[in-house]
């Protein structure tokens, strides 16, 4: 006979096999970055505990109390040797949280510690909270930058009315958290916001997203870039762009930077997501480009197209045709970059500085014609026909 403990002894090993699993490459390699077979995050990695009420007196059925729908879009931070993510947990109640999930490796065996954070609030309570930036500051605090989303009290009539804006944490050990006040900008929401690692000018820089509503940029947006005094009760008042949406492009709806840039000796590396329309919906992909090494508003490389595309199962999930990423980590040269998959579980690939600057420094930039994309094309075939003949 079946007990409840013996049901919960085969979920525990169940989650213990998932746990164990090793990962390893995918097969492709266009030899800028390597995709890992098996997602590191899913709803599965998540506790039994969190979601199963274990007691049989009060759960007979061992029924899944406080479901799971999504694990995504994850700050990424290493600390004390190991590789820490702060994922983006999600209920089956939409409501969002965040929890720290660490690996000795990067990719695979990543587990969530004992309890999901639990950020403390402001004055005026977040409804939700998400998409986590992890930045190691060089005046040596570790900030977590995220968006909190609140009911617009202007349109109380319409349920789906929000407002974002960026909330602002940070912590010496991803364990206890400080909560600072919400970051105060002059261009109405806020999203995807992003703390440069180093001071400029004795200043807090952060790369910014203004837009004018909850999901519309409105006429303008792009990553913007502004300075802060202070973090404790930042305010940026001046935004200027550093890289603006184009038409008939990847970002020609919305972009927006990913984690904290990765500094070089040839510039600043930049992950960033962008946006276009199509007939399916909304397509989410993931590019490149670096800026100044002094000036890092200062974009001095651009490379065409995408970088990161949803493929395969990728494209399959809550919301899909989607890839996303708010954290990589780079540690020796190596990069490791973890992204979501259609807002339903996360991923990693690995690449290494050495190959992020080639890729940057040599890809051509989008001409933003089609004839230019074929000049382009054209004289790589041209180029490599001595290489051909001599086959």
């Amino acid at each position: 006979m079946t007990t409840h403990l013996d049901k919960v002894r085969a979920l525990l090993a169940h989650q213990e096999q998932l746990l164990g699993r090793e990962n390893i490459p995918a097969g492709d390699d266009n030899g800028i970055f390597r995709r890992w077979r098996n997602p590191v995050v899913t709803r599965e990695h998540v506790p039994v505990h969190w979601r199963y009420d274990l007691h049989e007196p009060s759960n007979p059925h061992l029924m899944e109390r406080l479901g799971i729908n999504a694990t995504f879009n994850a700050g990424a931070i290493k600390l004390d040797g190991s590789y820490l993510l702060a994922v983006r947990v999600e209920g089956v109640d939409r409501k969002s949280f965040f929890a720290i999930a660490e690996s000795d490796s990067g990719v695979d065996g990543f587990r969530f510690r004992d309890k999901p954070v639990q950020m403390p609030e402001t004055g005026d309570p977040d409804t939700n909270v998400y998409d986590m930036r992890l930045t190691r500051h060089e005046d040596g605090w570790i900030y977590g930058l995220f968006c909190t989303e609140r009911k617009d009290l202007s349109q109380p009539g319409d349920a789906t009315a929000a407002v974002a804006q960026c909330g602002i944490a940070r912590t010496r050990d991803l364990e206890n958290w400080q909560r600072l006040p919400d970051l105060v900008t002059h261009s109405g929401q806020q999203r995807n916001v992003v703390l440069h690692p180093e001071f400029v000018d004795g200043k807090y820089a952060l790369y910014t997203r203004p837009q004018d509503g909850f999901i519309s940029v409105g006429s303008g947006g792009g990553i913007g870039w502004g300075l802060t005094d202070s973090m404790e009760g930042a305010e940026v008042l001046d935004e200027t762009l550093v890289d603006s949406r184009q038409y008939h492009t990847i970002s020609e709806v919305k972009n927006g930077q990913g984690p904290a840039p990765i500094k070089t000796g040839k510039g600043w590396l930049h992950l960033a997501h962008g946006v276009r329309n199509t007939a399916a919906g909304l397509r989410y992909v993931l590019y490149l480009f670096m800026t100044h090494p002094e000036r890092p508003w200062e974009v001095i490389h651009r490379p065409a197209g995408h970088f990161i595309a949803p493929q395969g199962g990728e494209r399959v999930g809550d919301v899909s045709n989607v890839v996303f990423s708010n954290g990589w980590i780079e540690d020796g040269g190596r990069v490791f970059i973890y992204y979501a998959s259609s807002d339903t579980r996360l991923h990693v690939a690995t690449t290494t500085v050495d190959q992020l600057l080639d890729y940057c420094l040599h890809t051509p930039e989008d001409g933003l014609r089609s004839a230019s994309s074929v000049a382009s094309r054209i004289e790589l075939i041209e180029r490599n026909a001595a290489v051909l003949r001599d086959l």
